[in-house]
């Protein structure tokens, strides 16, 4: 029995042990793989796992593929790790290290990293790189690291985990906007935030900076700022004792930085030390930005600005600018100065191409802000005497004829204290129909018909007395009396100005035709028919007690309809000239187009019109013509009848010269000897007496390559001159007599004015490096870009002319640029009047870092020089100095700037202006 259980135990036994040994072989199979770091070197050779699993292929699960149980867990690295040395790389597969030596290089995402020597260590995720030196004790092959768009010039070695994508860096330079940041040690964050431990900022390019700052902390926030703890000012490595507890520069795009605007600072006489342009910029977002700014004077005054930039892409764009300037002087100055002054400025463009659309221009301000706020860099501006605005809306009539426009417009002179506004200004227009283009014959088939009418109401200041006509109108007949009042445009006076306020309507018909006649001719023959409305018109009588003549305003809706008709016809004449045995010139061109027209207009001043009147001006029973709309918004009727006939003939010269080219070959190149030379006049069949009208002549050209340009412009009276002398007082005085001067002895008659300009540009190169050039330039790339131009931007425009290493060609070293003008006058009777200047603007170099510039001028007939400006610029790599000096004139002042280049530091630097207000 013992035997049997024995024999039991070991069957059992020998059944177990081949079952536990197939289960063993079944386990292994499913240990997971170790894995190695991957080298570029190693490879290791594909498995077909079929071959090794008898097992069936098991069926999918009915679990979802969505489930969360299916989604493996991320490593460490996240993309593709590529690396490469020239000399060696070497695998340590022990402590899971990559040695790259030589001209090394890894990539990982957005990172790249250049050395002599990297070592890459897998455990830790972390990469080393550094320099190597060789047998001489010099460095080479320092790491050179680059995140996205941001750069690291490594001067000793760093450390970068590529999980956490921190680093710490030894001795390292990179670019930050305009300026550059190094620090004996770096710690970058994963935001690519960075710290400085004793670095300096700086943004000259050199290895060894002309300046810079020095902190012992300094910290950059990518795409923000740059704020350093307490810091001194370095000019090349030698300290200085100015200095600030804190900095802050700003490292994100110019039009996208919100910050302080740093003031610029001085002295006047008369308003004392001053702070100018001090606040704040606001760059809302990408579409609305605002500086606000503020002046203080010590003497009592101050100065509050705000301007606004807006643009939403493709569909508008525009400037808002506001400036009130408040001043009052002591008590006890000997000239008080006391004023308050505001001026406003807006600008309003679309972008988009409907059928509608929005603009504005607006200038307005009170009449003295440009007599006591005065720009120094834009004289222009302050003795510009006249200002104009306008608001528009305009639309067009998808699949019509028609289009409307509505306009509010303003102008002001601020020398006479004049302001018309037009509100509002209608305009409704169909364009050219023609009715009969199906027709044959020429004339009736190029015939058109198009209609505009015209709604307008005008407010102004200048007002007429509410009786009485002035002896100006009475003794000169039609016109505005230079005797009316002008009023102060505001609020106190609008009862009266809207009172006088002058409005009506106005349709024009043009109806016109093209044709060819005879072949050679065009031909064209034209009608306009216009037709007023107004709501009032004005009755004239004389009034025998005041022995005047008075006027009374009589309400009621009435036309006034006039028409004219014209006719033209020009042609083409050509006339060569060749010369055979000239070697230089070959052929001489010119083009002569005569045009003649006949217009005429009937004298709509006859009483069955009911458009003028006849009205006895004074006791001895003198009587003249007044019109009924006389000084009405469209004015009224035509006087008198014309029928005069035009003539004008328009020449151009031009010669064909031979040349031969650089590679020997004979061309031709055309120059102008007359770019045009007209001459024109009319002759009035109906008029009673000078029925010739004078004789306009003008005349254009240029030479050598345009450099130097001629223009002449002339009138001439042909009719004789009776002057007399009065005998007791020597008065002399004349007057046009009704006879050709020819038949008084006196030649083909007098010119009344004559012009002539000659203007130059000269300079070794073939291009200058002028100032109202580079001005041009500016502006014209301004407003490609969509900009909309306003004195916001012609002042920062003109500051950049203002310094002269925006637009010196350091290249070039002399440039002059001058402008002759005279001018002759003479009216009857009276002595002739001329005037002549000379203009010189330029610059000359007189090393390879300095440069003069001058602009001036002469005036012979006051033997006096105009407003003159010297300059001078000095080059200093990354700083610039600038100095200018007006030494005579309402504008004398000097001004001397010595400035970082960097447009993120324009507050630093070393400034001092006297201004003109001194």
């Amino acid at each position: 029995m013992r035997n049997n259980r024995f024999l039991w135990l070991l069957f059992l036994v020998l059944w177990a042990l081949p079952q536990m040994g197939y289960s063993q072989k079944r386990s292994q199979r499913n240990l997971e793989k170790r894995i190695t770091a991957p080298d570029s070197i190693l490879t290791t050779p594909t498995r077909n796992p079929s071959a090794l699993d008898t097992l069936p292929e098991i069926k999918n699960d009915t679990i979802p593929i969505t489930d969360s149980t299916k989604i493996a867990p991320q490593g460490d690295i996240q993309t593709e790790i590529k690396y490469y040395a020239e000399d060696s790389i070497i695998t340590d597969f022990q402590s899971k290290k990559v040695f790259l030596h030589k001209g090394a290089w890894f990539e990982y995402g957005l990172i790249r990293l250049d050395a002599d020597l990297i070592i890459i260590d897998w455990e830790k995720s972390e990469i080393f790189a550094s320099g190597v030196t060789d047998s001489l004790g010099a460095i080479e092959g320092n790491p050179i690291f680059k995140e996205g768009a941001t750069s690291y010039e490594i001067r000793k070695e760093m450390r970068y985990n590529f999980k956490s994508q921190k680093a710490i860096i030894k001795d390292v330079v990179t670019e930050q906007q305009d300026g550059l940041l190094r620090g004996e040690t770096i710690k970058k964050d994963k935001d690519g935030s960075i710290y400085l431990d004793h670095g300096f900022y700086t943004t000259c390019n050199l290895a060894e900076p002309h300046w810079h700052i020095n902190s012992s902390k300094i910290k950059s926030i990518r795409g923000k700022q740059v704020v350093t703890g307490p810091f001194n000012l370095y000019f090349n490595d030698i300290p200085t004792p100015l200095g600030l507890p804190f900095g802050i520069i700003p490292d994100t795009p110019e039009e996208k930085a919100s910050g302080i605007v740093f003031p610029s600072y001085g002295q006047e006489q008369v308003r004392g030390f001053f702070l100018r342009n001090f606040g704040y910029y606001f760059a809302f977002n990408d579409y609305v930005h605002t500086r606000v700014t503020g002046d203080i004077f010590s003497n009592g005054g101050w100065g509050a600005k705000a301007s606004t930039m807006y643009k939403k892409r493709y569909r508008y764009s525009g400037a808002f600018n506001i400036d009130y300037q408040k001043f009052k002087s002591p008590e006890t100055e000997l000239n008080p100065v006391d004023y308050n002054t505001i001026w406003v400025n807006w600008n309003h463009s679309p972008e988009s191409r409907g059928n509608s659309r929005f603009s504005a221009s607006v200038n307005a301000g009170t009449s003295n802000y440009n007599n006591v706020v005065v720009n120094p860099n834009n004289f222009v501006q302050n003795v510009k005497s006249e200002f104009s605005s306008n608001i528009a809306y305009s639309k067009t009539f998808s699949g019509t004829p028609f289009s409307m426009s509505a306009n509010l417009r303003h102008s002001q002179n601020i020398q006479s204290g004049e302001v018309n506004l037009i509100l509002p200004d209608i305009a409704v227009n169909m364009n050219r129909q023609n009715p009969f283009q199906n027709a044959k014959f020429e004339p009736i088939k190029t015939l058109n018909i198009a209609w505009n009418f015209n709604l307008q109401n005008t407010i102004t200041n200048r007002v007429t007395p509410p009786i009485g006509v002035s002896s100006e109108v009475v003794n000169q007949g039609q016109g505005i009396s230079p005797d009316q009042n002008i009023i102060p445009f505001n609020l106190e006076n609008l009862p009266l100005l809207l009172k006088n306020a002058s409005n009506g309507a106005k349709n024009t018909i043009p109806i016109s035709s093209n044709f060819r006649l005879f072949k050679y001719f065009t031909g064209t023959a034209s009608a306009n028919l216009t037709e007023l409305w107004y709501l009032e018109k004005t009755n004239f009588f004389y009034n025998p007690i005041e022995q005047r003549v008075d006027k009374i305003l009589e309400s009621g809706f009435n036309r006034v309809t006039y028409y004219n008709t014209s006719f033209a016809m020009n042609t083409n004449v050509y006339g060569f000239y060749n010369f055979k045995g000239s070697k230089k010139i070959e052929t001489i061109r010119h083009h002569m187009q005569p045009s003649f027209g006949f217009t005429f207009n009937p004298d709509f001043s006859d009483p069955s019109f009911g458009y003028y009147q006849i009205v006895q001006t004074d006791s001895m029973g003198r009587s003249q013509f007044f019109s009924r709309h006389q000084g009405f918004v469209f004015g009224g009727a035509p006087l008198g009848a014309s029928k005069s006939l035009n003539l004008n003939i328009r020449n151009t010269l031009e010669a064909k010269l031979k040349k031969l080219s650089d590679s020997g070959e004979a061309e031709t190149k055309k120059i102008p000897l007359l770019q045009t030379l007209n001459i024109g006049t009319s002759y009035n069949f109906e008029a009673d007496s000078f029925q010739l009208a004078p004789i306009r002549m003008d005349t254009r050209t240029s030479f050598f390559d345009n450099k130097l340009s001629l223009n002449i412009a002339a009138t001439l009276d042909p009719y004789a001159e009776l002057v007399k002398t009065d005998s007791e007082t020597g008065a002399v005085t004349g007057r046009r007599v009704n006879q050709f001067a020819w038949r008084s002895g006196q030649g083909i008659g007098k010119f009344r004015n004559v012009t002539m300009n000659i203007n130059g540009n000269l300079n070794p190169a073939k291009q200058g490096g002028q100032a109202g050039e580079m001005r041009d330039q500016m502006t014209d790339d301004f407003l490609q870009q969509g900009g909309q131009l306003n004195e916001f931007v012609e002042n920062e425009i003109n500051q950049i002319i203002n310094d002269p290493s925006q637009y010196i060609e350091w290249n070039i070293p002399w440039s002059l640029g001058f402008g002759f003008n005279i001018a002759y006058s003479q009216e009857p009777g009276r002595e002739s009047n001329i005037t002549s200047a000379i203009n010189i603007n330029g610059d000359l170099s007189i090393s390879e870092k300095w440069k003069i510039t001058y602009s001036g001028g002469y005036d012979f007939m006051t033997a006096q020089l105009t407003q003159s400006m010297i300059g001078l610029a000095r080059d200093l790599h990354c700083w610039q100095m600038n100095v200018s000096w007006i030494p005579f004139g309402r504008f004398t002042s000097y001004n001397l700037d010595i400035r970082v280049k960097s447009s993120i530091l324009q507050d630093l630097k070393v400034s001092r202006r006297r201004s003109f207000f001194d």
